[in-house]
């Protein structure tokens, strides 16, 4: 028989329970905090259960009743400068968070004054999706953020804060603080994806975050058992080496208990920390029934619930140490449903037998597109110059070494910068080159991450809203955001626009375009016109060396996320760069590389020299522009409009394939504005349908280049009555 060795996690794993001895050594203004905590976060969920009843909060309502004790206990002895986030059901969690910063020392005498009063106001007029709310209105019930308080914001994406705030973990320990941050979840969240990545992550950087899961039993109707045979869901945390405790979150001194013990391991280095809490939520999922009424929970299993409530469970401890009187609890409940009543007095209004939103609380309607980007930088004080204008010494580059050239010098005068992604440690400069001599240069602010990208993106994500530091991602292959796309899309795309635009998120994400590498159908796609439909990127595709210096210090000067799009036609491609490469060119200009009076063609990236190749190999004096900004808030319509009104007649030129075009809305826009300027239909050279494959004849016949731009050309020109020598075209396209 082979010998067998039992092995041990290398981490701790603990339950702890309070026991009468440890309720009898309890700090009392400890425990009358709690208590006053716990009875004003009730209140206010009772309200907000009570006004969507009425119909007068749009969309859900998460209750947290029954859950408070998990909340409280884990946030009451928190820093200001500690920071929590949570998922859709968080209003307990953004409360503590509140109520801790703005009254430590509450107790359960104390008259609720004006700053907890507004803190209050203005938390349900959010949930009601109301203009006095923290994000006026935008944010509503599953979007609470006030970044005063450490309260990052909640989120509607099941485990989709988890990266956000190992980002904020990050941004602390890489400023030399001791805070930490705190990011809840629940039952489902544990097994998603991005979660365990994000575990991993924070334990291979050792960063301050605790994972607090919240362990109601269900995801909506589906029992813990029935999602994972370890219900002991704190068993996560083993697997990556994390610390971890499970505890009875019902008892919030337990709670507290078990986040005193996380904080001494995170506050002194130790990395991340795990603790599950048993909690119960009251009502169904969502709105003012009991699960019992839709049938997947026991009338029975609720009423043993109920007997361990969090409430009642400190008030039976302060009452019979003579703490505090019954009489006080009950005045203590009444104070904070009255403060409630008042609060919802000021947002609604009698309507009749029922009650209605006040009109003058309701954001404007011009609100609604506000927010989505941050203004761009006026560079004041920089050089701002294009190729031709600059005037200074000159050297060559390939444009990949211009790009780790530009990198080198913003990390040395940006010490706020990080660099995130799969080998940019290694290799000579990751796959390219690009990030070449970075990680030596600049120790500890260059990630080499394992292959995680919704990990380290929604990481790099939190950690650009914090404000102290701006991180660059390197996606090797730009297929690879679908891995990634919840924090891409939902998380940096949105962030700004859903808090109400009280966020920047300065972060700068480059990736490659690869076609005609032979690397096939999940490694070939050309992003633009995908990031193009997400409002809040920014997209800039640089043909030159020059242009890829000036603009990635543009867009590494302002406070919104751009996307880089680079080509692996160009990385070995010359060109001339200046010897001072400190210079922008603003996001937003297009820029005109060849004048000319038949047609304008609108290009980017490898294609302005494809089709530069073609325009000269058939003698058509076209005109030329390279758009270089790509998103359609900073798109030059001034210079793309004065061409449109000069030659009557657009060819748009991309490379990759139809169903991800770039080219589609923008012809769709070009043919709304200047229908009248137009002698023609806008016309368009693009991929095929198929995403280029691994076969070298297909691959090529998927995707456009000088030869497809070439017969764009010439069908402009005959359908201008204008046609081309059926033979020279013969020769350009073969």
């Amino acid at each position: 028989m082979p010998k067998q060795t039992l092995l041990a996690p290398m981490a701790p794993w603990v339950e702890i329970k309070t026991t009468a001895a440890d309720w009898k050594k309890a700090d009392p203004a400890l425990l009358g905090a709690m208590l006053s905590q716990l009875h004003i976060i009730r209140a206010f969920e009772e309200k907000v259960l009570e006004l969507a009843g009425e119909g007068l909060v749009h969309g859900p309502a998460h209750s947290s009743i029954g859950q408070e004790g998990g909340a409280v206990g884990s946030i009451i002895g928190l820093r200001p400068s500690d920071q929590v986030n949570g998922s859709h059901r968080g209003h307990h969690q953004f409360l503590a968070k509140a109520l801790t910063y703005l009254a430590p020392d509450l107790t359960p005498m104390t008259e609720l004054d004006d700053p907890l009063n507004d803190m209050l106001y203005r938390s349900l007029a959010e949930i009601m999706g109301l203009e006095p709310g923290y994000g006026h209105g935008r944010g509503g019930s599953m979007h609470l953020r006030w970044a005063d308080a450490g309260a990052l914001g909640t989120n509607a994406i099941v485990g989709g804060g988890v990266p956000l705030a190992a980002g904020a973990a990050m941004a602390h320990k890489h400023a030399g603080t001791d805070d930490v941050a705190v990011t809840y979840f629940g039952d489902g969240a544990v097994n998603i994806g991005a979660t365990l990545e994000t575990m991993n992550l924070a334990a291979a950087w050792s960063l301050p975050i605790m994972f607090f899961i919240e362990n109601n039993g269900y995801a909506v109707a589906t029992r813990v058992d029935e999602a994972t045979r370890e219900t002991r869901l704190s068993a996560r945390g083993l697997g990556f080496g994390i610390p971890s405790w499970k505890v009875d979150g019902m008892d919030p001194l337990a709670v507290h208990f078990a986040m005193q013990a996380a904080l001494k391991v995170m506050r002194s280095g130790g990395g991340p920390t795990v603790i599950e809490a048993d909690v119960y939520r009251f009502f169904h999922q969502n709105g003012p029934l009991p699960g019992s009424a839709f049938g997947y929970r026991s009338k029975a299993e609720e009423e043993e619930w109920k007997a361990r409530d969090p409430l009642e469970c400190v008030a039976r401890e302060m009452i019979a140490r003579d703490l505090i009187r019954r009489s006080d609890v009950d005045a203590l409940r009444q104070r904070c449903c009255d403060a409630m009543a008042r609060h919802t007095d000021r947002l609604v209004e009698p309507d009749g037998n029922k009650r209605k939103i006040r009109t003058e609380m309701w954001p404007d309607k011009a609100f609604v597109d506000v927010g989505i980007r941050g203004s761009l930088p006026d560079h004041a004080g920089r050089k701002t110059c294009e190729f031709e204008t600059h005037g200074g010494a000159m050297r060559p580059s390939k444009f990949v070494d211009a790009i780790a050239d530009c990198l080198h010098l913003r990390f040395s005068k940006d010490q706020g910068l990080m660099l995130f992604g799969e080998d940019v440690h290694r290799l000579k400069g990751g796959t390219n080159g690009a990030t070449r001599g970075l990680a030596a240069a600049f120790p500890g602010r260059v990630m080499g991450t394992p292959i995680s990208e919704a990990a380290f993106t929604g990481v790099a994500c939190g950690l650009a809203m914090d404000g102290r530091f701006k991180p660059i991602i390197e996606f090797m292959y730009p297929d690879f955001m679908w891995v990634a796309a919840d924090a891409v899309f939902n998380q940096i795309g949105k962030a700004r626009h859903m808090f109400g635009g009280t966020t920047n998120v300065p972060l700068v994400l480059r990736t490659k375009i690869a076609m005609g590498t032979g690397y096939g159908s999940q490694h070939s796609l050309d992003p633009a016109g995908i990031f193009a439909t997400s409002a809040g990127w920014r997209i800039i595709a640089p043909s030159t060396p020059f242009d890829y210096v000036g603009l990635m210090n543009a867009a590494l000067a302002g406070d919104d996320p751009v996307l880089v799009i680079e080509h692996v036609d160009l990385y070995q491609r010359d060109g001339l760069i200046p010897e001072d490469l400190d210079y922008v060119i603003p996001l937003g200009r297009a820029k005109r590389v060849r004048e000319g009076q038949a047609m304008t063609v609108l290009t980017y990236s490898a294609m302005v020299h494809r089709t530069q190749e073609a325009v000269e190999a058939l003698g058509v004096d076209a005109e030329i522009i390279d758009l270089r900004t790509l998103d359609f808030a900073g798109f030059d319509w001034e210079t793309v409009g004065a061409s449109i009104r000069k030659t009557h007649n657009v060819l748009i030129v991309e490379q990759g394939s139809e169903g991800t075009s770039y080219g589609g809305r923008l012809a769709d826009n070009i043919q709304r504005d200047y229908f009248d300027w137009l002698d023609q239909p806008v016309q368009r050279v693009h991929g095929k349908v198929a995403s280029p494959t691994i076969s070298k004849v297909l691959e090529r016949a998927a995707f456009a280049s000088m030869a497809e731009a070439a017969q764009g050309i010439a069908q402009v020109m005959a359908d201008k009555g204008e046609p081309l020598d059926p033979a020279m075209l013969a020769r350009v396209v073969s």
